[in-house]
């Protein structure tokens, strides 16, 4: 790519930034207001539903790209569906920020927006499994593809719960998808990750501690979904779908604490639909660790995990799998380091106590 369209590029993403910082002052000033309980990590009264800056900033950049950029202009009518998935999901999250709706109906409206992308041929169709090589799905393709989708999307929204995590570490990872994608020649990849990016950008100042408005759902799920989505997309950069890794890579750090959390509390036999304060991230504040802290430090797994998948891209495809022991090793490591930090605050891993 030419350094005068990486410019302008730039420079279009700090316009749509400021679309998104201008959402969400509007989300202030006529705030949906989450009052706190039990399991809040903040005291007062704050606005939520600010990742309407996310999603508008998101929508008006593949507006533009549209009708203004043939060569990323979607083979793709299939992404065009899409994308008004990704806006019904923030659509309905935007009304669960009101009213509160059962999970069930949250997980009804992610599934139909999975299918939806499904259903336009984004279908991870094969694995690459360590020592096995790249092992065709068949008809665990659309299986899988559709536990992904729900998967990423609820992992992203449960790991919403402390200022600046989610907001800090997305950017990084839309930072570093895009800089892949352009290497790759990933158009649609590219410009829909330097626009998930504008968005976090203009909406990050009013989210690191102390918090001036939450993301809410309408945020966490409509990222969720969309990265979700990407991951799918960036199967495509090489033949044996391989790069369908760059994407979870990105985002391990996240997934490793809702995937642990999940496993931790089944096994202990809680409702797993149920609050709780008992993410790995909420356990360490809880303990001790200051949330900027904690954010920071997920911002420094996701620059690592970063590094990682950039170094994916010039690994011979055998290793390309091993690239996730790394990261591995990082999620691990800090696992261990919040059980001593529990231990010595003398807290319970039991939600509700």
């Amino acid at each position: 790519m030419r350094f005068d369209a990486v410019l302008e590029h730039l420079g279009f993403a700090l316009l749509l930034a400021a679309v998104s910082a201008g959402l969400v002052r509007l989300m202030i000033a006529f705030p949906i207001l989450d009052r706190p309980n039990a399991r809040s990590a903040h005291s007062t009264p704050t606005p939520r539903g600010g990742g309407v800056g996310v999603v508008g900033a998101f929508v008006a950049g593949m507006l533009v790209l549209y009708h203004a950029a043939n060569y990323a202009r979607i083979a793709e009518p299939q992404f065009v569906g899409v994308i008004l998935a990704a806006v019904a999901i923030a659509a309905v999250s935007l009304a669960d920020d009101v009213v509160n709706f059962r999970f069930v109906v949250k997980l009804a409206a992610q599934c139909g927006a999975a299918l939806v992308a499904m259903a336009s041929g984004l279908v991870v169709q094969r694995l690459a499994v360590p020592w096995l090589g790249v092992v065709d799905l068949g008809l665990l393709g659309p299986a899988l593809t559709l536990f992904w989708i729900l998967a990423c999307t609820n992992a992203v929204n449960f790991m919403d719960g402390l200022d600046g995590l989610v907001g800090g570490s997305l950017l990084i990872a839309c930072a570093v998808l895009c800089a892949i994608a352009a290497l790759a020649g990933g158009w649609f990849v590219y410009a829909a990750s330097l626009f998930l990016a504008a968005g976090l950008l203009g909406f990050l100042p009013f989210n690191w501690s102390p918090a001036r408005v939450f993301m809410g759902d309408v945020g966490s799920q409509f990222l969720g979904f969309v990265l979700a989505v990407l991951a799918v997309a960036a199967a495509r950069f090489d033949v044996s779908q391989v790069s369908f890794l760059i994407v979870p890579l990105l985002l391990f750090a996240l997934l490793f604490d809702s995937g642990f959390t999940l496993l931790r509390r089944a096994a202990l036999g809680e409702r797993i639909s149920t609050p709780h304060r008992t993410h790995l991230y909420q356990m360490a504040q809880r303990a001790g660790m200051r949330t900027r802290q904690v954010a920071a430090l997920h911002a420094g797994f996701t620059a690592f995990q970063g590094g990682l998948a950039l170094l994916f891209l010039f690994l011979a495809p055998w290793a390309k799998p091993l690239v996730v022991v790394p990261a591995l090793a990082v999620q691990l490591g800090w696992l261990l380091a919040v059980v001593r930090m529990v231990r010595r605050a003398g807290l319970s891993w039991r939600a509700g106590r």
